[in-house]
């Protein structure tokens, strides 16, 4: 791992931290490197900006300060176009627009070399996502997720039959290819999964979703998880 990767990882370890802190023995030990290394590495940082605290003694170590304002994002070339490819490769993920506007943002205030760098390694990305759904469908489809509202759509089953149906949303999944909208359908009193290319049209309700839980869902795809990591 090159310096400027690690510093970013170090920065984020001790975010994820807390007011607890961490040891620069165990930071050494999970970055591989030597303890002085790590004081050297907790001394850049410092000197560029990031609040730093540390705690002497056993049980001491170092952390960020709560609600202190970090220094810019920084990001290597690599881990900037990480970003660009996984979302040009998941055009039809919810939120995947925001996300787009997110990462431009990110791309906005990288220093010039490593925009540079990082525009020239895009170059040698490519992707070959098929059509998004509708965008329309989909901004009514992540509102009603985000403000947890009931959604009225007008759906086609794979037999041909469509019907409009009132949808609590509970979840997106997305397996074998395919991303689906899965919720609490009004209609049947149960819940469904409906294959959002086959949502022709959304309308989110004023009407608030009832508290269906994800709990309620049952067995996930095989392999499927949550898209948050798990901090410590």
């Amino acid at each position: 791992m090159k310096r400027a990767e690690r510093l970013h990882a170090l920065s984020e370890r001790l975010r994820r931290s807390g007011a607890r802190g961490v040891s620069a023995e165990r930071l050494a030990g999970e970055f591989e490197v030597s303890v002085r290394t790590i004081k050297r590495d907790l001394d850049a940082l410092e000197n560029s900006g990031a609040p730093l605290w540390s705690r002497p003694g056993p049980g001491g170590g170092y952390g960020l300060a709560v609600g202190a304002s970090l220094p810019p994002v920084s990001l290597s070339p690599a881990q900037a176009v990480a970003l660009m490819a996984a979302v040009s490769a998941a055009a039809d993920a919810p939120f995947a627009d925001l996300a787009a506007a997110g990462i431009r943002k990110i791309l906005d205030v990288l220093d010039p070399r490593t925009r540079a760098r990082a525009d020239e390694l895009a170059r040698r990305v490519w992707v070959n996502s098929p059509p998004s759904s509708s965008r329309a469908v989909k901004s009514a489809l992540e509102e009603a997720m985000a403000e947890q509202r009931v959604i009225r759509i007008r759906y086609t089953s794979g037999n041909g039959a469509t019907t409009n149906r009132d949808v609590e949303p509970v979840l997106f999944a997305s397996t074998n290819g395919q991303w689906y909208l899965i919720g609490w359908c009004q209609m049947r009193d149960a819940m469904r999964w409906f294959t959002v290319s086959r949502i022709e049209q959304a309308t989110v309700t004023k009407a608030a979703c009832t508290g269906h839980t994800i709990h309620e869902v049952g067995e996930p795809p095989t392999n499927a998880r949550p898209v948050h990591g798990h901090g410590e």
